[in-house]
């Protein structure tokens, strides 16, 4: 399933306050709250989708509930824009925080236990940097990829972001199961090697 933002409201131009120097994600956001901007919409949708579906997943959810979760957000940012008040908390967290709620109530309701770093009294502050820093571990991340043979990036995208086993991968692509096996086994160990270069 492909993250797409939500349709959503009447289009109209973008409304920023040129006083202040506020981030682009702050600009969309007001945009949104004071305008019912749909193209500011897309940007914020485009830009948070991603790292917030990164970081649901590290709370052990699945990729299909994380994408849930991430449109469920999404759509609530639109609905609740009015209540985002830049003087209170950062863009990053505030949407950090709905996501953070929206995650307790899905588990509460599945019966499912709480993860320590959800039930911790969130501060605004923290929430942003560790979207920040999740940020720039994707960027890393991305460019250690870039360094990947062709057949190894495609075999590690398929098997980490496509979520398919290495069955599925040689179904799909008529490579012997075992010459996908190693392309993955080699591809994560010169991942680790580009990433340990990029953090020394």
């Amino acid at each position: 399933m492909t993250l797409t933002p939500i349709a959503v409201g009447r289009e109209r131009k973008l409304v920023t306050n040129k006083r202040t120097k506020v981030s682009e994600q702050t600009e969309w956001m007001l945009a949104v709250r004071d305008s019912r901007d749909r193209d500011a919409f897309s940007h914020l949708f485009d830009y948070f989708a991603p790292r917030l579906k990164g970081f649901i997943i590290k709370t052990g959810v699945s990729g299909a509930q994380a994408e849930e979760i991430v449109q469920d957000v999404m759509l609530t940012v639109w609905r609740k824009s009015a209540q985002f008040d830049p003087h209170r908390a950062q863009v990053s967290a505030w949407i950090y925080q709905i996501t953070r709620n929206r995650q307790i109530d899905m588990m509460r309701k599945g019966g499912r236990p709480i993860p320590e770093e959800l039930k911790a009294e969130p501060h605004q502050e923290d929430d942003a940097m560790q979207i920040l820093a999740m940020d720039q571990e994707a960027q890393k991340l991305k460019h250690a990829i870039s360094k990947l043979s062709k057949d190894q990036r495609i075999a590690i995208e398929q098997a980490y972001l496509g979520e398919l086993t290495h069955q599925e991968i040689s179904d799909q692509s008529g490579v012997p199961l075992g010459t996908i096996k190693s392309r993955i086994r080699l591809g994560l160990e010169r991942l680790r090697l580009e990433l340990k270069g990029l953090r020394s």
